[in-house]
């Protein structure tokens, strides 16, 4: 997919963008860890709102997204930066999805939540 044909430095595309893969990754573990993995799949649990959730209402989103944009900036790449590009929007879109689900399973928990915490950053 064309590596390192946009013109990033290469001390930009391995140290910013490895930091952002590694940081993502971080982030979106330890809240799986937290979460455990059938909750973070959908099945039902409690509303969290602590840790990273006290700041963003979908860090794991945020972090992925970080993780998406390193993979851009590490590769230099225009068609791995299209083709991520459209992860990004899927990661975007998908608390749309997830919120009257969020809404119906905790009612006025989640309805105080989300009115204090953003939904990105």
């Amino acid at each position: 997919m064309e590596w390192g044909s946009l013109p990033i430095p290469i001390l930009l595309r391995f140290g910013f963008g490895i930091l952002l893969i590694i940081v993502g990754n971080i982030i979106v573990w330890s809240e799986v860890t937290k979460f455990g993995i059938a909750q973070t799949g959908g099945a039902k649990g409690s509303l969290r709102t602590s840790g990273m959730y006290r700041y963003s209402r979908n860090p794991q989103y945020v972090a992925d997204i970080a993780m998406i944009v390193g993979w851009i900036v590490l590769c230099a790449s225009a068609g791995a930066a299209l083709v991520s590009l459209a992860g990004i929007i899927v990661l975007i879109a998908a608390p749309f999805a997830e919120e009257p689900w969020l809404k119906e399973q905790y009612g006025s928990a989640f309805k105080h939540y989300k009115a204090k915490v953003r939904r990105f950053l």
